[in-house]
This record gives structure tokens, sequence and C-alpha cells, in this order.
């Protein structure tokens, strides 16, 4: 089985505005498939080989299980998915595609700098 936890005090992810056109040039971009269209449900493991995800307290979801869409009219970024694209690219891939400069960073998933 593949098995990730994202009990990770390191988060950091995108967001995308309320300005999204919806054009979906950030959608491919995503490398780790945190991108999903308006309405959309999502797994954890779509577009992986992921099986289940440990949550670190106990819970444990199968990577299969649909996840209701975070925004039903604008493209959304799934932020426990999201990395900014760290180990990817040199910079959001979604952010450096969109159009109209809607994928910026999420204020409630920076990353948390160590002391």
């Amino acid at each position: 089985k593949v098995r990730t936890n994202i009990n990770n005090p390191a988060t950091m992810a995108i967001m995308i505005t309320d300005e999204c056109i919806n054009c979906g040039a950030c959608e491919p971009e995503c490398p780790n498939t945190a991108i999903y269209e308006g309405g959309v449900e999502w797994t954890w493991g779509d577009g992986t080989s992921l099986d289940e995800v440990d949550f670190g307290d106990g819970t444990i979801v199968s990577g299969k299980e649909k996840q209701s869409p975070v925004s039903d009219e604008f493209y959304y970024i799934v932020s426990d998915k999201c990395t900014e694209c760290v180990g990817f690219h040199e910079e959001p891939q979604c952010a450096a595609v969109c159009p109209v400069d809607c994928c910026v960073p999420d204020p409630d998933n920076e990353k948390k700098k160590k002391k």
C-alpha cells in the first residue's frame, strides 16, 4: 500500500481568488493534481498511486474516497495537496500560467517559519 501522512506543520499552499475566469490553464500544470474545476469532487489519490492518507490522529482515509468540492463556482486548489511546486519547479506553475494573476499565496496556509 502507498500511504502518506499529511500531519505536516510546514504546510503551504496557493489559492485561487474569485477573480478566476475559469480558463483552466492552471489545472494541467499542477504536479500534485491539487487543482480542480469548480463543482468537481476530488480525491487524495487523483493522478497518483496513493492508496490511503494518514492524518496522524488515527484517521485514515482511502485515496479513492470522493471529497466535496472546495468551490462550486471557480477552479480551486486543495491546500493539503499543494506544495507550491516545491521539488518540481522553481515557482508555482499555476501562478506562472494564470492570465489574470488569481493564483496567490493562501494566507491561511502559509509555510511556518522555524524559530
